[in-house]
Protein backbone atom coordinates (compact mmCIF):
# COMPACT_ATOMS: atom_id res chain seq x y z
CA UNK A 1 0.00 0.00 0.00
CA UNK A 2 1.28 3.58 -0.79
CA UNK A 3 1.81 5.53 1.90
CA UNK A 4 -0.04 8.82 2.12
CA UNK A 5 3.19 10.43 3.12
CA UNK A 6 4.61 9.12 -0.55
CA UNK A 7 2.37 11.09 -2.50
CA UNK A 8 2.96 14.51 -3.75
CA UNK A 9 1.73 17.48 -2.69
CA UNK A 10 -0.53 18.00 -6.18
CA UNK A 11 -1.95 14.33 -5.74
CA UNK A 12 -3.14 14.90 -2.00
CA UNK A 13 -4.85 18.13 -3.01
CA UNK A 14 -6.46 16.05 -5.91
CA UNK A 15 -7.59 13.83 -3.25
CA UNK A 16 -9.15 16.55 -1.04
CA UNK A 17 -12.54 16.99 -2.87
CA UNK A 18 -13.16 12.93 -2.40
CA UNK A 19 -12.80 12.43 0.77
CA UNK A 20 -15.01 16.33 1.11
CA UNK A 21 -17.55 14.70 -1.13
CA UNK A 22 -17.31 10.81 1.07
CA UNK A 23 -17.41 12.85 4.32
CA UNK A 24 -20.58 14.67 2.88
CA UNK A 25 -22.78 11.79 1.38
CA UNK A 26 -21.68 10.27 5.43
CA UNK A 27 -23.44 13.14 6.90
CA UNK A 28 -26.24 13.16 4.23
CA UNK A 29 -26.57 9.15 5.20
CA UNK A 30 -26.51 9.52 9.04
CA UNK A 31 -29.55 12.65 8.24
CA UNK A 32 -31.32 9.88 6.73
CA UNK A 33 -30.91 7.34 9.29
CA UNK A 34 -32.41 9.99 12.26
CA UNK A 35 -35.24 10.53 10.35
CA UNK A 36 -36.39 6.42 10.62
CA UNK A 37 -36.30 7.18 14.26
CA UNK A 38 -39.77 9.18 14.30
CA UNK A 39 -42.81 7.77 15.57
CA UNK A 40 -46.16 7.02 13.57
CA UNK A 41 -49.28 7.67 15.95
CA UNK A 42 -52.42 6.54 15.96
CA UNK A 43 -55.69 5.49 17.58
CA UNK A 44 -57.92 2.14 17.62
CA UNK A 45 -60.97 1.26 19.48
CA UNK A 46 -59.80 4.37 21.76
CA UNK A 47 -56.07 3.25 22.61
CA UNK A 48 -53.60 5.36 21.90
CA UNK A 49 -50.59 3.87 19.61
CA UNK A 50 -46.79 4.85 18.38
CA UNK A 51 -44.79 2.77 16.09
CA UNK A 52 -41.61 3.04 14.21
CA UNK A 53 -40.41 0.69 11.81
CA UNK A 54 -36.60 -0.35 12.54
CA UNK A 55 -34.84 -2.39 10.07
CA UNK A 56 -34.30 -6.08 11.84
CA UNK A 57 -35.70 -9.42 12.99
CA UNK A 58 -36.67 -8.53 16.34
CA UNK A 59 -39.86 -6.07 18.11
CA UNK A 60 -39.82 -4.37 21.63
CA UNK A 61 -43.85 -3.71 22.42
CA UNK A 62 -45.06 -2.09 25.57
CA UNK A 63 -47.73 -0.64 27.35
CA UNK A 64 -46.58 2.58 29.08
CA UNK A 65 -49.74 3.03 32.04
CA UNK A 66 -49.80 6.67 33.66
CA UNK A 67 -49.78 4.20 37.05
CA UNK A 68 -46.13 5.00 38.31
CA UNK A 69 -45.49 6.74 41.88
CA UNK A 70 -46.67 9.65 41.71
CA UNK A 71 -50.43 8.43 40.86
CA UNK A 72 -50.79 5.58 43.08
CA UNK A 73 -53.57 5.92 45.09
CA UNK A 74 -52.72 4.17 48.10
CA UNK A 75 -48.69 3.31 49.23
CA UNK A 76 -47.27 0.11 47.44
CA UNK A 77 -50.03 -0.32 44.60
CA UNK A 78 -47.64 0.92 41.65
CA UNK A 79 -45.10 -1.96 42.51
CA UNK A 80 -48.00 -4.14 43.37
CA UNK A 81 -49.29 -3.76 39.69
CA UNK A 82 -46.03 -4.25 38.63
CA UNK A 83 -45.25 -7.39 40.38
CA UNK A 84 -48.50 -8.94 39.38
CA UNK A 85 -47.89 -8.77 35.53
CA UNK A 86 -47.86 -11.89 33.78
CA UNK A 87 -48.81 -13.90 36.65
CA UNK A 88 -52.66 -15.71 36.02
CA UNK A 89 -55.04 -14.25 33.82
CA UNK A 90 -58.81 -15.48 32.95
CA UNK A 91 -57.35 -17.22 30.11
CA UNK A 92 -53.62 -18.38 31.14
CA UNK A 93 -51.97 -19.74 34.11
CA UNK A 94 -49.03 -18.09 35.27
CA UNK A 95 -47.02 -20.88 34.10
CA UNK A 96 -48.44 -21.24 30.45
CA UNK A 97 -47.68 -17.39 29.71
CA UNK A 98 -43.98 -18.39 31.00
CA UNK A 99 -44.04 -21.62 28.83
CA UNK A 100 -45.72 -19.89 25.68
CA UNK A 101 -42.96 -17.36 26.13
CA UNK A 102 -40.05 -19.23 26.35
CA UNK A 103 -41.01 -21.15 22.99
CA UNK A 104 -41.40 -18.62 20.77
CA UNK A 105 -37.77 -17.10 22.29
CA UNK A 106 -39.63 -13.72 24.09
CA UNK A 107 -38.95 -11.96 26.74
CA UNK A 108 -41.13 -10.35 29.29
CA UNK A 109 -40.24 -7.73 31.65
CA UNK A 110 -42.49 -4.94 33.48
CA UNK A 111 -40.71 -2.08 36.08
CA UNK A 112 -42.11 1.42 37.02
CA UNK A 113 -41.11 4.47 37.77
CA UNK A 114 -42.01 7.62 39.44
CA UNK A 115 -44.52 8.55 36.42
CA UNK A 116 -45.08 5.47 34.56
CA UNK A 117 -45.76 1.94 34.52
CA UNK A 118 -44.40 0.03 31.54
CA UNK A 119 -45.46 -4.07 30.88
CA UNK A 120 -43.46 -4.98 27.60
CA UNK A 121 -42.23 -7.70 25.30
CA UNK A 122 -39.32 -8.37 23.20
CA UNK A 123 -39.87 -10.75 20.27
CA UNK A 124 -39.15 -12.17 16.82
CA UNK A 125 -41.31 -9.91 14.56
CA UNK A 126 -43.08 -12.70 13.12
CA UNK A 127 -44.95 -13.28 16.76
CA UNK A 128 -46.90 -9.40 17.21
CA UNK A 129 -49.88 -10.94 17.47
CA UNK A 130 -49.36 -13.45 20.04
CA UNK A 131 -47.46 -10.99 22.24
CA UNK A 132 -50.24 -7.87 21.42
CA UNK A 133 -52.56 -9.99 22.79
CA UNK A 134 -50.71 -11.33 25.14
CA UNK A 135 -50.26 -7.66 27.02
CA UNK A 136 -54.36 -6.84 26.36
CA UNK A 137 -54.66 -9.89 28.34
CA UNK A 138 -52.32 -8.86 31.13
CA UNK A 139 -54.07 -5.20 31.77
CA UNK A 140 -57.63 -6.37 31.31
CA UNK A 141 -58.06 -9.88 33.02
CA UNK A 142 -55.12 -10.58 35.74
CA UNK A 143 -56.18 -12.60 38.60
CA UNK A 144 -55.54 -11.12 41.56
CA UNK A 145 -55.22 -14.08 43.96
CA UNK A 146 -54.47 -13.43 47.57
CA UNK A 147 -52.14 -16.14 48.01
CA UNK A 148 -49.97 -14.77 45.51
CA UNK A 149 -50.18 -11.31 47.03
CA UNK A 150 -48.51 -12.97 50.47
CA UNK A 151 -46.61 -15.70 49.09
CA UNK A 152 -44.74 -13.76 46.15
CA UNK A 153 -45.26 -10.21 45.60
CA UNK A 154 -45.24 -8.95 49.55
CA UNK A 155 -42.03 -10.75 50.22
CA UNK A 156 -40.44 -9.16 46.81
CA UNK A 157 -41.24 -6.06 47.68
CA UNK A 158 -39.55 -6.27 51.24
CA UNK A 159 -36.82 -7.62 49.89
CA UNK A 160 -36.63 -4.37 47.68
CA UNK A 161 -37.26 -2.17 50.46
CA UNK A 162 -34.38 -4.33 52.38
CA UNK A 163 -32.68 -3.34 49.22
CA UNK A 164 -32.95 0.58 49.32
CA UNK A 165 -31.84 0.83 52.94
CA UNK A 166 -28.21 -0.62 52.16
CA UNK A 167 -28.01 2.17 48.93
CA UNK A 168 -27.30 5.59 50.21
CA UNK A 169 -27.33 7.41 46.54
CA UNK A 170 -31.06 5.51 46.22
CA UNK A 171 -32.06 7.04 49.75
CA UNK A 172 -30.72 10.61 49.37
CA UNK A 173 -32.73 11.08 45.74
CA UNK A 174 -35.69 9.68 47.00
CA UNK A 175 -35.37 12.25 49.85
CA UNK A 176 -34.64 15.06 47.31
CA UNK A 177 -37.71 14.20 45.50
CA UNK A 178 -39.32 14.05 49.13
CA UNK A 179 -38.26 17.55 50.00
CA UNK A 180 -38.52 19.15 46.58
CA UNK A 181 -42.32 17.84 45.46
CA UNK A 182 -43.48 16.48 48.54
CA UNK A 183 -46.59 14.43 47.42
CA UNK A 184 -47.04 12.96 43.74
CA UNK A 185 -43.45 13.36 42.29
CA UNK A 186 -42.18 13.55 45.97
CA UNK A 187 -43.53 9.99 46.49
CA UNK A 188 -40.64 7.22 46.98
CA UNK A 189 -40.12 4.96 43.92
CA UNK A 190 -40.24 2.16 46.90
CA UNK A 191 -42.11 2.07 49.67
CA UNK A 192 -39.50 2.59 52.41
CA UNK A 193 -39.09 -0.75 55.39
CA UNK A 194 -41.69 1.56 58.12
CA UNK A 195 -44.21 1.54 54.96
CA UNK A 196 -47.13 -0.34 56.57
CA UNK A 197 -47.96 -2.71 53.48
CA UNK A 198 -49.90 -4.47 54.67
CA UNK A 199 -52.63 -1.40 56.12
CA UNK A 200 -52.82 -0.64 51.61
CA UNK A 201 -52.19 -3.64 49.57
CA UNK A 202 -54.73 -6.15 49.47
CA UNK A 203 -56.06 -8.14 46.45
CA UNK A 204 -59.40 -6.23 46.73
CA UNK A 205 -58.12 -2.59 46.34
CA UNK A 206 -55.05 -3.32 43.79
CA UNK A 207 -57.73 -5.29 41.16
CA UNK A 208 -59.91 -1.78 42.23
CA UNK A 209 -56.84 0.04 41.10
CA UNK A 210 -55.85 -1.38 38.31
CA UNK A 211 -59.24 -0.65 36.58
CA UNK A 212 -58.20 3.28 37.06
CA UNK A 213 -54.89 2.39 36.07
CA UNK A 214 -55.60 0.50 33.01
CA UNK A 215 -58.56 2.51 31.16
CA UNK A 216 -57.86 3.34 27.84
CA UNK A 217 -57.68 6.94 28.18
CA UNK A 218 -54.92 6.01 30.89
CA UNK A 219 -52.22 4.26 29.10
CA UNK A 220 -50.72 3.83 25.53
CA UNK A 221 -49.09 1.18 23.59
CA UNK A 222 -45.66 1.98 21.87
CA UNK A 223 -43.82 -0.46 19.73
CA UNK A 224 -40.26 -0.45 17.75
CA UNK A 225 -39.67 -2.62 15.00
CA UNK A 226 -42.76 -3.33 13.32
CA UNK A 227 -45.40 -1.49 10.45
CA UNK A 228 -48.33 0.95 11.44
CA UNK A 229 -50.40 -1.17 10.03
CA UNK A 230 -49.64 -4.29 11.78
CA UNK A 231 -49.36 -2.33 15.20
CA UNK A 232 -53.15 -0.79 14.22
CA UNK A 233 -54.66 -4.17 13.12
CA UNK A 234 -53.22 -6.07 16.78
CA UNK A 235 -53.59 -3.60 18.93
CA UNK A 236 -57.49 -2.75 17.59
CA UNK A 237 -58.67 -6.42 17.89
CA UNK A 238 -57.08 -7.17 21.39
CA UNK A 239 -57.30 -4.57 23.46
CA UNK A 240 -61.31 -4.03 23.42
CA UNK A 241 -61.29 -5.45 27.05
CA UNK A 242 -59.94 -2.75 28.75
CA UNK A 243 -62.41 0.21 30.01
CA UNK A 244 -62.52 3.54 28.27
CA UNK A 245 -62.62 5.39 31.41
CA UNK A 246 -62.00 4.71 35.58
CA UNK A 247 -65.20 2.81 36.82
CA UNK A 248 -67.35 5.32 38.59
CA UNK A 249 -66.49 3.32 42.22
CA UNK A 250 -62.66 3.55 41.89
CA UNK A 251 -60.75 6.66 42.99
CA UNK A 252 -59.55 8.37 39.42
CA UNK A 253 -56.00 8.85 38.99
CA UNK A 254 -54.85 11.24 40.67
CA UNK A 255 -53.69 13.87 38.34
CA UNK A 256 -53.04 17.43 40.54
CA UNK A 257 -49.57 19.70 38.98
CA UNK A 258 -46.64 19.43 40.47
CA UNK A 259 -44.99 21.85 42.94
CA UNK A 260 -41.49 22.53 43.87
CA UNK A 261 -41.15 23.92 47.01
CA UNK A 262 -37.70 23.07 47.95
CA UNK A 263 -35.93 22.37 51.35
CA UNK A 264 -33.74 20.42 53.49
CA UNK A 265 -33.40 16.18 55.58
CA UNK A 266 -30.49 14.78 56.40
CA UNK A 267 -30.87 11.12 57.12
CA UNK A 268 -27.85 9.09 59.12
CA UNK A 269 -26.40 6.27 57.44
CA UNK A 270 -22.94 4.61 58.40
CA UNK A 271 -21.59 3.01 55.25
CA UNK A 272 -21.59 5.79 52.42
CA UNK A 273 -21.80 9.36 52.12
CA UNK A 274 -24.00 11.09 49.65
CA UNK A 275 -25.07 14.81 49.03
CA UNK A 276 -27.40 15.56 46.77
CA UNK A 277 -27.95 19.63 45.56
CA UNK A 278 -31.28 19.74 43.57
CA UNK A 279 -33.06 22.72 41.95
CA UNK A 280 -36.07 22.78 39.84
CA UNK A 281 -35.44 21.53 36.43
CA UNK A 282 -37.31 21.08 32.94
CA UNK A 283 -40.46 19.00 31.92
CA UNK A 284 -39.89 16.45 29.80
CA UNK A 285 -39.76 17.29 26.02
CA UNK A 286 -42.90 16.32 25.23
CA UNK A 287 -44.82 18.71 27.52
CA UNK A 288 -45.01 22.52 26.75
CA UNK A 289 -42.75 23.78 29.25
CA UNK A 290 -40.21 22.14 27.88
CA UNK A 291 -36.09 24.14 28.78
CA UNK A 292 -33.39 22.91 26.73
CA UNK A 293 -30.81 25.13 28.29
CA UNK A 294 -31.32 22.74 31.75
CA UNK A 295 -30.00 20.12 29.93
CA UNK A 296 -27.12 22.15 28.50
CA UNK A 297 -26.53 23.50 32.25
CA UNK A 298 -26.21 20.20 33.62
CA UNK A 299 -23.86 18.62 31.05
CA UNK A 300 -21.55 22.07 31.40
CA UNK A 301 -21.49 21.14 35.49
CA UNK A 302 -21.06 17.44 34.70
CA UNK A 303 -18.46 16.46 37.34
CA UNK A 304 -17.18 12.74 35.13
CA UNK A 305 -15.79 12.49 31.84
CA UNK A 306 -17.25 10.28 29.10
CA UNK A 307 -13.93 9.99 27.09
CA UNK A 308 -11.03 7.61 28.42
CA UNK A 309 -7.52 9.36 29.67
CA UNK A 310 -9.43 12.52 30.15
CA UNK A 311 -10.87 14.31 33.13
CA UNK A 312 -13.46 15.93 31.23
CA UNK A 313 -14.29 19.45 29.99
CA UNK A 314 -16.76 20.11 32.24
CA UNK A 315 -16.55 22.19 35.18
CA UNK A 316 -17.23 19.71 38.27
CA UNK A 317 -14.53 18.00 36.73
CA UNK A 318 -11.71 20.06 37.62
CA UNK A 319 -13.75 20.15 41.29
CA UNK A 320 -13.62 16.03 41.17
CA UNK A 321 -9.85 15.99 40.27
CA UNK A 322 -9.02 18.76 43.33
CA UNK A 323 -11.21 16.30 45.81
CA UNK A 324 -10.21 12.68 44.98
CA UNK A 325 -12.22 10.92 47.04
CA UNK A 326 -15.46 12.38 46.42
CA UNK A 327 -17.25 11.31 43.05
CA UNK A 328 -19.46 13.70 41.55
CA UNK A 329 -22.16 13.98 38.82
CA UNK A 330 -24.99 15.69 37.49
CA UNK A 331 -28.20 14.55 36.17
CA UNK A 332 -31.42 15.77 35.39
CA UNK A 333 -34.85 13.86 35.79
CA UNK A 334 -37.82 15.48 33.37
CA UNK A 335 -41.37 14.67 34.18
CA UNK A 336 -44.66 15.67 32.47
CA UNK A 337 -44.89 18.87 34.33
CA UNK A 338 -41.70 19.13 35.91
CA UNK A 339 -38.33 18.35 36.31
CA UNK A 340 -35.52 18.23 38.98
CA UNK A 341 -31.48 18.66 38.50
CA UNK A 342 -29.88 17.15 40.64
CA UNK A 343 -26.12 17.11 41.89
CA UNK A 344 -24.72 14.46 43.04
CA UNK A 345 -21.87 13.94 45.62
CA UNK A 346 -20.91 10.94 47.20
CA UNK A 347 -17.34 9.44 48.91
CA UNK A 348 -15.70 10.20 52.43
CA UNK A 349 -16.95 12.33 54.21
CA UNK A 350 -14.72 15.04 54.45
CA UNK A 351 -13.85 15.25 50.95
CA UNK A 352 -18.22 15.57 50.21
CA UNK A 353 -17.81 18.45 52.78
CA UNK A 354 -15.22 20.57 50.71
CA UNK A 355 -15.75 19.22 47.06
CA UNK A 356 -19.97 20.70 48.07
CA UNK A 357 -19.00 23.90 48.83
CA UNK A 358 -16.79 24.28 45.36
CA UNK A 359 -19.60 22.68 43.75
CA UNK A 360 -22.38 25.77 44.98
CA UNK A 361 -19.19 28.24 43.98
CA UNK A 362 -18.80 26.58 40.38
CA UNK A 363 -22.54 26.94 40.11
CA UNK A 364 -22.53 30.61 40.90
CA UNK A 365 -19.48 31.35 38.42
CA UNK A 366 -21.79 30.05 35.91
CA UNK A 367 -24.20 33.06 36.58
CA UNK A 368 -21.92 35.63 36.63
CA UNK A 369 -21.04 34.11 32.89
CA UNK A 370 -17.19 32.68 34.24
CA UNK A 371 -17.13 29.94 31.26
CA UNK A 372 -15.60 30.11 27.67
CA UNK A 373 -17.46 30.11 24.06
CA UNK A 374 -15.67 26.65 23.69
CA UNK A 375 -17.53 25.13 26.85
CA UNK A 376 -20.75 26.15 25.93
CA UNK A 377 -20.27 24.47 22.24
CA UNK A 378 -18.83 21.08 23.99
CA UNK A 379 -22.24 21.45 26.89
CA UNK A 380 -24.23 21.84 23.64
CA UNK A 381 -23.05 18.75 21.50
CA UNK A 382 -22.72 16.64 24.95
CA UNK A 383 -26.76 17.17 26.30
CA UNK A 384 -27.40 16.96 22.42
CA UNK A 385 -25.93 13.16 22.09
CA UNK A 386 -27.53 12.16 25.48
CA UNK A 387 -31.16 13.34 24.51
CA UNK A 388 -30.67 11.64 21.23
CA UNK A 389 -29.10 8.69 22.30
CA UNK A 390 -31.73 7.63 24.96
CA UNK A 391 -34.70 8.62 22.45
CA UNK A 392 -32.51 6.35 20.58
CA UNK A 393 -32.71 3.98 22.78
CA UNK A 394 -35.57 1.21 22.79
CA UNK A 395 -36.46 0.72 26.12
CA UNK A 396 -35.93 4.51 27.15
CA UNK A 397 -37.89 5.49 23.67
CA UNK A 398 -40.77 3.25 24.53
CA UNK A 399 -41.42 4.82 28.10
CA UNK A 400 -41.04 8.53 26.82
CA UNK A 401 -43.19 8.28 23.65
CA UNK A 402 -45.59 6.08 25.62
CA UNK A 403 -46.23 8.73 28.37
CA UNK A 404 -45.90 11.83 25.57
CA UNK A 405 -49.04 9.72 24.37
CA UNK A 406 -50.75 9.42 27.48
CA UNK A 407 -50.15 13.03 28.58
CA UNK A 408 -50.90 15.46 25.35
CA UNK A 409 -50.99 13.28 22.57
CA UNK A 410 -47.49 14.21 21.47
CA UNK A 411 -44.81 11.38 20.67
CA UNK A 412 -41.01 11.58 21.53
CA UNK A 413 -39.53 12.74 18.18
CA UNK A 414 -35.45 13.24 19.01
CA UNK A 415 -34.91 15.17 15.60
CA UNK A 416 -37.36 17.80 16.98
CA UNK A 417 -35.38 17.68 20.45
CA UNK A 418 -32.24 17.76 18.66
CA UNK A 419 -32.65 21.15 17.07
CA UNK A 420 -33.97 22.48 20.02
CA UNK A 421 -30.64 22.17 22.53
CA UNK A 422 -28.75 23.45 19.35
CA UNK A 423 -30.28 26.64 19.63
CA UNK A 424 -29.40 26.95 23.57
CA UNK A 425 -27.16 30.17 23.92
CA UNK A 426 -24.35 31.16 26.41
CA UNK A 427 -26.89 33.45 28.08
CA UNK A 428 -29.80 30.87 28.19
CA UNK A 429 -27.85 29.14 30.35
CA UNK A 430 -26.23 32.10 32.54
CA UNK A 431 -29.97 32.96 33.07
CA UNK A 432 -30.68 29.43 34.28
CA UNK A 433 -28.19 29.12 36.98
CA UNK A 434 -28.99 32.74 38.07
CA UNK A 435 -32.63 31.41 38.56
CA UNK A 436 -32.01 28.33 39.93
CA UNK A 437 -29.20 30.33 42.99
CA UNK A 438 -32.67 32.68 43.28
CA UNK A 439 -35.40 30.27 44.25
CA UNK A 440 -35.09 27.84 46.96
CA UNK A 441 -32.13 24.68 46.98
CA UNK A 442 -33.12 21.19 47.63
CA UNK A 443 -30.48 19.70 50.11
CA UNK A 444 -30.34 15.95 50.64
CA UNK A 445 -27.29 14.07 52.71
CA UNK A 446 -27.50 10.67 54.10
CA UNK A 447 -24.30 9.93 55.55
CA UNK A 448 -22.19 10.73 58.23
CA UNK A 449 -24.06 13.98 59.69
CA UNK A 450 -21.45 15.01 62.44
CA UNK A 451 -18.99 15.69 59.03
CA UNK A 452 -21.74 16.31 55.99
CA UNK A 453 -22.13 20.18 56.29
CA UNK A 454 -25.89 22.08 56.28
CA UNK A 455 -27.32 23.99 53.05
CA UNK A 456 -26.36 27.33 54.43
CA UNK A 457 -22.93 26.15 55.19
CA UNK A 458 -22.74 25.52 51.51
CA UNK A 459 -23.88 29.34 50.93
CA UNK A 460 -27.49 27.62 49.55
CA UNK A 461 -30.89 29.05 50.61
CA UNK A 462 -33.28 26.93 51.37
Amino acid sequence: MISRASLGRSAQIALRPQCLARLNSRRGLADAASGSFSYQTGEATGVKFASRDLAGPTTSLAVVAKAGTRYQALPGFSEGLERFAFKATHRRSALRITREAELLGGQLSAYHSRENLVIGAKFLREDLPYFTELLGEVISKTKYYRHELYEEVLPIIKLSQKAMLGRPIELAINSAHGVAFHRGLGTPLHPSSSTPMTKYLNEQYLEAYSHAAYAKSNFAVVANGTSHEELSKWVGEFFTDSPNSPPSDVPAVDIAPSTYYGGEERIAHDSANTIILAFPGSASFTAGSYKPEISVLATLLGGSSNIKWSPGFSLLSKVSAAHSRAHITTTHASYSDAGLLCISISGDANHVKAASKDVVKTLKSIAAGEFSQEDIKKAVASAKFEALEAGQNIAAGLELTGAGLIQGGKAFQIDALGKSIDSVTENQVKKAATSLLDGKATVSAVGDLFVLPFAEEMGLSV
